[in-house]
């Protein structure tokens, strides 16, 4: 189970609700944070949800398979995964069983996972994703328990049983294919700079030196800072703080926008499709930069050696990228991220 005691970062905040016409951008920041702050007692709570209306096939998306040699050692494509397959398996039996599919999710982005302010309901592209994959093992989309998590707790959710997947904008990279297991990527993304429309920061580059910069804890974003800051403060101190009042590496993503509308960091680093969803809650935050400044992907994750559940997924999304994905992305993120005609192509591993 997830803690029932909600974490700073979501004390603070809530995706979802925005400010009065008054409060936005940079006028109102207290207001804001205080208009966030009333959601406190329902965050982070183990979430179940269901009624969403089922997907239906739209436009056909990109769905061309091709073969790779995944070399785990040298990691020259960690995008690469097993190959589909409908066929039940120990993981698949026990989930079954159980009747239930356990999804770990965000619920603080907007317009991929985050909690409607009227119905209180989760939505977006990673819950239908999410719902999608329930029906086909469980047999209903309502069949599935969300439970939101950390940007930090992705992994160790996995690892100690409190979920079964993740889906919630986790990249795949070399370093998480050692800790879990991924199935074929469902989104392309990357990382970018989003700031004040006013600020002179023009992107990643050595507009950033001297900056403070946040990001979240365990995220590819913090990982890229640590490779190359541009001269930019990035990590805590503490300073004898207690950790949950970090404020350059927070536990959710969300709190970085908290963070900069209060003044207390320059700009954030994390995926454009994020700060996408982001920019169109605050119209005083924009992306900086003509594109992102690495290229990443998105795939579902699960416990390391659950084989026949990442089978299971990848033969999911093979039927997903025919129709569902465009329906979804149409309905989620083509306002705020538009331009993408299709879901990346899948990846697999010859042996």
């Amino acid at each position: 189970m997830t803690d029932t005691k909600a974490p700073p970062s979501d004390r603070r905040t809530r995706l979802g609700l925005r400010a009065p016409r008054g409060l936005r951008g940079w006028g109102g920041v207290a207001g804001m944070a205080a208009a966030c702050a009333l959601t406190a007692a329902v965050t982070l709570l183990p979430l179940s949800h269901g009624g969403a209306n089922a997907l239906t096939e739209g436009s056909p998306g990109q769905a061309v398979t091709s073969a790779v040699s995944a070399k785990a050692d040298s990691c020259e494509d960690p995008e690469a995964s097993l190959t589909p397959s409908g066929a039940d398996g120990p993981t698949i039996d026990a989930i079954k069983e159980r009747g239930k599919l356990i999804v770990g999710v965000d619920q603080n982005s907007y317009r991929w996972g985050y909690r409607d302010p009227v119905s209180g309901g989760l939505e977006g592209f990673d819950i239908d994703l999410a719902r999608a994959i329930a029906e086909e093992i469980v047999g209903s989309r309502d069949a599935v328990i969300f439970r939101a998590i950390p940007t930090n707790q992705r992994i160790p959710a996995l690892e100690n049983g409190t979920v079964d997947i993740v889906v919630r904008t986790m990249t795949i990279s070399c370093s998480r294919i050692e800790q879990v297991a991924y199935s074929t990527a469902y989104f392309q993304a990357g990382q970018q700079v989003l700031a004040p429309k006013s600020s002179p920061i023009t992107g990643y580059d050595k507009s950033l030196t001297g900056r403070r910069i946040c990001s979240a804890e365990g995220s590819t974003a913090y990982e890229a800072l640590e490779k190359n800051s541009f001269g930019a403060t990035f990590r805590d101190k503490h300073d004898g703080r207690p950790e949950d009042e970090d404020l350059y590496t927070v536990p959710n993503q969300l709190d970085c926008l908290v963070r900069l509308q209060q003044g207390l960091v320059d700009a954030i680093v994390t995926d454009n499709a994020l700060a996408a969803g982001q920019a169109a809650q605050d119209p005083a935050v924009e992306l900086k930069g003509d594109k992102p400044f690495t290229t990443e992907y998105y795939g579902v994750a699960t416990k390391l050696g659950n084989d026949d559940l990442v089978r299971r997924i990848n033969q999911v999304l093979v039927d997903y990228r025919k129709g569902p994905w465009k329906k979804a992305y149409d309905t989620w993120l083509a306002a705020d991220l538009p331009g993408i005609t299709g879901p990346p192509q899948p990846k697999y591993r010859t042996h």
